[in-house]
């Protein structure tokens, strides 16, 4: 049941008093660990001393101004600076719920007595007051994360041994309670197994690896089963016997149907053999024809070998004699048609105008000769 949410929905869950007070106790003691506190996120590099604790001035404090320098004196103030910088808008419809603006934590101020401080601190973001008396578990640890960075009045801080007690003593003013006692006084588990008294006592590891064997079933898998009874394999091989007596006495009976399956079965064995020849000699065939082409091709390797031996030697000796080595003549560069019929039609071209200005002359100069004499008469006349 995610919405709407109803009044009737069970809100609230009750929890034991010892419990509760137990979570109290470990947050306040977590607040006291350094790299709880820094795992956290709190800027807490500069600080004198963690848990902090300041003096009962600090509850007399009014004015805000006053609150940040006490803050700054004691180095807390970057803590407050990283509240500061992480002020943004919330990510969701949580903008429309007047929840709009969001920020981290900042140092929680535990006082023994109010006189100012609450009003002094209330208006620096992300500081918190509570008083020792009313502890509360969601301030001590937001989110149910243990380790938040608080700043302890001394009054405050001395009477946490009346509120919760200690290991030898019972607290004052909660009725039979101490502090609970942790279950190991060394945490370091390391050191303490390669320590030599406790070495003394424990047996040496377990080197051999032991694999985990798969249980077989005897009546599928022959193997499991010659194990078990070695005497099965005979069982088995003499039931097979009786079992071809008892089908030859069955067949002998009906007599013609022995004769044509002996013959059918006979057929079958005389096909297969036939087969089983081809394919052997198909694949003599084939591995003769391999084992000659590998031959061949190591022939033509010698003889190319030899030929270049050839030739280096004869180099070598005109060399010594003082000769250039012959060159073989170079063939004729072979013209492709496709060139031919592409050269023919430009020779011919060449060649006609030549023979038409031979021609041309002549003609011109015959008919001077023959046109001359005529003109002449013509004008005698």
């Amino acid at each position: 049941m995610f919405a709407p949410t109803k009044t009737w929905r069970r809100w609230h869950r009750k929890i034991n008093i010892n419990q509760k007070r137990y979570a109290m106790v470990s947050a306040i003691a977590a607040s006291s660990s350094p790299a709880l506190v820094m795992s956290k996120g709190h800027m807490i590099q500069e600080i004198p001393e963690v848990p902090l604790v300041v003096p009962d001035k600090v509850q007399e404090l009014v004015k805000t101004k006053d609150a940040v320098l006490t803050l700054k004196r004691y180095r807390a103030w970057t803590d407050v600076l990283k509240v500061y910088k992480s002020k943004r808008f919330r990510a969701g419809k949580g903008k429309m719920r007047n929840r709009r603006r969001i920020q981290r934590t900042g140092p929680l101020i535990v006082y023994g007595r109010d006189q100012g401080l609450v009003r002094a601190f209330r208006n620096i973001p992300g500081v918190d007051t509570i008083d020792v008396e009313k502890l509360n578990l969601l301030k001590l640890a937001p989110g149910g994360h243990v380790g938040r960075f608080c700043i302890w009045t001394e009054s405050a801080f001395r009477k946490l041994d009346d509120l919760y007690g200690t290991w030898r003593k019972l607290s004052t003013k909660k009725k039979g309670y101490n502090l609970p006692m942790p279950k190991m006084t060394n945490t370091d588990l390391t050191r303490l197994l390669k320590c030599n008294e406790i070495k003394a006592v424990i047996r040496d590891p377990k080197k051999t690896i032991v694999r985990s064997s798969i249980k077989l079933n005897p009546l599928v898998n022959r193997a499991a089963m010659n194990k078990l009874n070695p005497y099965a394999k005979v069982e088995k091989k003499l039931a097979a016997r009786e079992q071809l007596k008892n089908r030859k006495a069955k067949l002998e009976k009906r007599g013609i149907v022995r004769e044509v399956k002996v013959e059918l079965s006979k057929k079958d064995m005389a096909r297969q053999k036939k087969l089983a020849e081809k394919f052997n000699a198909r694949r003599e065939r084939l591995t003769a024809a391999e084992k000659l082409a590998e031959a061949k091709q190591a022939k033509k390797a010698e003889l190319r070998k030899k030929l270049k031996a050839k030739k280096v030697a004869k180099i070598a000796a005109a060399k010594k004699a003082g000769k250039a080595p012959t060159k073989r003549p170079t063939k004729k560069p072979v013209v492709q048609p496709a060139k031919k019929a592409a050269k023919k039609p430009a020779k011919k071209a060449a060649r006609k105008p030549a023979k038409k200005a031979a021609k041309k002359p002549a003609k011109k100069a015959a008919k001077k000769t023959v046109a001359k004499p005529a003109k002449k008469a013509e004008v005698k006349a």
